[in-house]
């Protein structure tokens, strides 16, 4: 493990970000950097760490799934947000499966017990909506952080995970650790360099090569809000808590119409009943997930399950508690399609420049 670019100021102590190399982290970090925030990050040498080139912070190297790399990390800081996470819509083969149990789940031990034999104070984890539970009876229905995940059905290996990690807080919490989980939904915006499913969606739209689309919907939420709410959760969280953040609930025709707003590239107007392309998503899945395992998946069986089911979020905890306000989605929509505009992921002759 090294550590370089250390701030020569010694006080106050940095504050601990893991992920910041994913869309969340990297959004998190300009946002902390912003607010003149020391920060130190856990980086892994392998991964694309384009997100951090020109900033001003910590770098320290190793792993969440080795716990004394991971304490070796946290050495001298004072407040953690925990955000790294693997995250995948697809069944995948066993390798795959326990490489989402270990990140997720045996890393989010790792930091949770680092950070309490450090005395770093407040750790904040990123938890996702998709390990939140719904009524059974009107899966559509909003769901707030009372609703148990639900683990009597199908299931995707991350959602599994995510609901482990939040065990692994609830555990931690009893222990008089100071925990609070941040709530994310599908996340829009930009700093997304990996990029994420949904920046290689709006990527691909204006390719071309979204030629149709399956109905449902989801709550998103933009990158900007998300990361407030992490921050909200930092400064007036109740420890031991869990409070939801999105933007807006969405219909996939709806998040085209954005795209072609943005893009000017007309929208496929294509439906695919969901049905339909469940049956051929679970045959597809099975064959890459098998043999080709780095082929990007867009529409998994594990995907059209969630977005068939139409969930919504009740966000009152984290307005009345945090005073939290989410913005728009259409906004975040634009912010997402400059940033990928602007790295020249845009290739399309005939794609409008960003406002």
């Amino acid at each position: 493990m090294s550590v370089s670019n250390i701030s020569a100021s010694v006080s106050p102590a940095p504050v601990f970000l893991t992920g910041s190399a994913g869309h969340v982290g990297a959004n998190l970090l300009r946002r902390l950097l912003d607010d003149g925030v020391r920060v130190r990050v856990l980086l892994r040498h392998e991964d694309n760490n384009e997100g951090l080139e020109g900033l001003d912070v910590e770098r320290v190297f190793g792993d969440i799934r080795d716990l004394d790399a991971t304490r070796r990390a946290l050495e001298g800081c004072q407040g953690v947000y925990h955000v790294a996470a693997r995250i995948s819509t697809i069944e995948g083969n066993r390798a795959h499966r326990r490489e989402v149990f270990e990140c997720n789940v045996l890393g989010t031990r790792n930091v949770l017990q680092a950070a309490r034999e450090a005395g770093a104070g407040r750790v904040v984890v990123t938890g996702s909506f998709s390990a939140v539970g719904y009524d059974l009876d009107d899966p559509s229905a909003p769901s707030d952080e009372t609703m148990q995940f639900y683990p009597m059905e199908r299931t995707m290996p991350y959602e599994r995970s995510k609901a482990l990690v939040e065990h692994e807080c609830w555990k931690a919490a009893a222990k008089g650790q100071d925990v609070i989980v941040a709530t994310c939904c599908a996340v829009i915006g930009g700093h997304d360099y990996f990029p994420s499913r949904l920046g290689r969606t709006l990527c691909d739209h204006t390719r071309g090569k979204v030629r149709a689309y399956v109905d449902g919907g989801f709550e998103f939420v933009a990158a900007r809000d998300i990361v407030e709410g992490h921050l909200l959760c930092m400064r007036r969280g109740r420890a031991g808590e869990k409070y939801i953040f999105s933007s807006e609930y969405k219909t996939i025709s709806e998040i085209l119409d954005l795209f072609e707003e943005v893009s000017g590239i007309l929208r496929s107007s294509r439906r695919i009943p969901t049905q339909a392309m469940l049956v051929f998503s679970e045959v597809a899945s099975f064959y890459l997930s098998r043999f080709h395992p780095n082929f990007p998946q867009r529409f998994t069986p594990g995907a059209i399950r969630l977005l068939k089911k139409r969930r919504h979020a009740d966000t009152s905890k984290a307005r009345q508690e945090l005073g939290y306000q989410p913005t728009s989605i259409r906004d975040a929509v634009h912010e997402a399609y400059a940033f990928h505009y602007h790295r020249n992921a845009i290739t399309n002759p005939r794609a409008k420049r960003p406002r």
